[in-house]
């Protein structure tokens, strides 16, 4: 005959199989959308420097100017991602190692929950200058 419920061991783990799946279940949801979210941020980190790098590309033509660059970059990002990410691109003609060349510069924020951040990203692109002989 087998002990009444009442007289079991007071060191027994009956019952604990459901708080520990409800442990591990929100552990590994809180893990899974962290991966979510980084891979957000790394999606938004490489088309960023996409836009940008093709934006300062087309604003190094030799018929072309930085702006158009920038305004390049705002299409490109405007096409891509949500329509306020393009509000900070900039461009300008710089001079590095001795070469010209235009640097379009995107300043976005960093996604936290979703696309909604605090911290701030930057990117650059650079395209060098075509000059026509």
């Amino acid at each position: 005959m087998t002990a009444p419920a009442t007289a079991r061991a007071a060191g027994s783990d009956a019952g604990a199989a459901v708080a520990e799946s409800v442990m591990v279940m929100a552990l590994v949801s809180v893990l899974f959308a962290s991966l979510l979210q980084l891979g957000l941020a790394l999606h938004l980190r490489g088309t960023l420097v996409d836009c940008v790098g093709e934006g300062a590309r087309f604003g190094a033509l030799a018929d072309r100017t930085p702006e158009d660059g920038a305004e390049r970059a705002r299409e490109l990002v405007r096409a891509s991602l949500p329509a306020t990410y393009a509000d900070h691109i900039t461009a300008a003609e710089v001079r590095r190692d001795g070469l010209d060349v235009v640097e379009v510069t995107a300043s976005v924020p960093l996604p936290l929950v979703g696309y909604f951040g605090g911290g701030e990203m930057t990117v650059r692109g650079h395209g060098l200058v075509e000059v026509l002989p």
